[in-house]
């Protein structure tokens, strides 16, 4: 096996369990925050970013595989922001702490998160999901994916994040925080 095969599996396979790992977090998460009074709000487009996520992975591993791309020549800085997106990953949730979720989930009254990347950027994580989408196909030549997925991930979060942005105003400190 090449060692740019193995380098995409292990890269490959380290964001997939990654990613199953965050789910059993988030679930863990939504059920404090529900036991709370929290609740969720944009459920409608949930399942959608779900299969983009899910299909993302199906799409860069196709690539990669059945049209033999080969890791470019340019992988180390790409690798290296690869890496600075996956520590700012445990920023973005050891930030969040219990509110930190998959869905879009508020508690009335809770007071916003304010701390960590949160004092520089509005929606931390969502900038990490976008370069991550972006960075890991281009990673190992998938070039398609890594375009399809960016176009197709700016159409999801132009309508989650002003219905999260509408949730938050409306039952916390949101508005006088940003």
């Amino acid at each position: 096996m090449a060692i740019g095969t193995i380098f995409f599996i292990s890269v490959i396979g380290f964001v997939i369990l990654q990613r199953l790992v965050e789910l059993f977090i988030a679930r863990n998460n939504e059920t404090w925050i529900r036991s709370q009074g929290g609740y969720e709000v944009g459920a409608s487009h949930y399942p959608y970013m779900v299969a983009m996520h899910v299909l993302f992975f199906i799409s860069v591993i196709i690539e990669f595989l059945a049209f033999d791309r080969t890791v470019p020549v340019y992988w180390v800085p790409l690798f290296l922001v690869f890496l600075a997106l996956q520590m700012m990953r445990i920023w973005v949730i050891s930030s969040l702490g219990r509110f930190w979720n998959t869905k879009i989930l508020v508690l009335p009254g809770a007071q916003v998160v304010k701390k960590g990347p949160f004092r520089f950027i509005q929606h931390p994580n969502y900038v990490v999901v976008s370069f991550e989408i972006l960075v890991i196909p281009l990673m190992f030549g998938a070039y398609f994916t890594a375009l399809l997925f960016t176009l197709l991930n700016f159409i999801i979060l132009r309508v989650r994040i002003p219905i999260e942005e509408a949730a938050l105003r409306e039952v916390t400190n949101y508005k006088e925080v940003f």
